[in-house]
């Protein structure tokens, strides 16, 4: 009898233990489920941006262009055109910004653009050969009329503030990312240039002019 009262039990034990298993989840609490508020333009700029712009847009980086102060329209252009839609590919090729613009929408960029322009820019601190600041100087504002260099001061203005929408504000921008732009635009290899106005300059330019030019517009305040 004791035997049949221990099989029992046991047999008893088996089938509820599944159930005793399954509590802790039926009383768990519930997951949350409320959706992640949108990042703010200001988290944008501190978080996907300032790695290689700083938060404020004044970049270290002589290879990455200072955004502090820039026109907030050609900004926004920008990182539009360095975006895919559907299958045409980004006007300007760069693996590093489509990939920061892909999760952007045009709102964002409309933001982004708007909150750069409001910062102060600090203009490029690093030194310049005196000798390439003068030359460029001269072909800043008067251009090269013997090789149809137009004077960039025609579309930059005299002190380097731009003309927006299409021409940016260029003072005091980082030699060495004002040179590497003028060597893609003489490439054809930078598109969203309208009309092809910058690739048609730069192929009138030496190497030696467009060091000048990038040397002078660095320590333009």
């Amino acid at each position: 009898m004791k035997m049949i009262t221990m099989m029992v039990m046991l047999a008893a034990f088996a089938m509820a233990a599944p159930i005793s298993a399954e509590a802790p989840e039926d009383d768990a609490a519930p997951a949350d489920t409320t959706p992640a508020a949108p990042a703010t333009i200001e988290e944008i700029a501190s978080g996907v941006c300032a790695g290689c712009h700083n938060a404020d847009g004044n970049s270290v980086i002589p290879m990455n262009p200072i955004l502090a102060g820039q026109h907030a329209e050609y900004i926004t252009k920008q990182l539009m055109d360095f975006k895919a839609t559907g299958d045409e590919p980004p006007k300007r090729n760069s693996p590093v910004m489509s990939a920061m613009v892909a999760t952007l929408s045009q709102e964002d960029m409309k933001a982004l653009g708007a909150y750069y322009a409001k910062q102060k820019a600090t203009p490029s601190s690093i030194a310049a050969d005196e000798k390439l600041v003068e030359a460029g100087k001269v072909l800043y504002h008067g251009g090269n009329l013997g090789d149809e260099i137009p004077a960039c001061a025609s579309c930059h203005g005299p002190t380097g503030a731009g003309i927006p929408p299409h021409y940016p504000a260029i003072a005091g921008q980082h030699a060495e990312y004002t040179m590497m732009q003028l060597e893609l635009f003489n490439k054809a290899e930078r598109g969203g240039d309208d009309n092809n106005v910058m690739q048609k300059v730069l192929t009138r330019m030496n190497p030696l002019e467009k060091r000048a030019v990038s040397a002078y517009i660095s320590t333009m305040r």
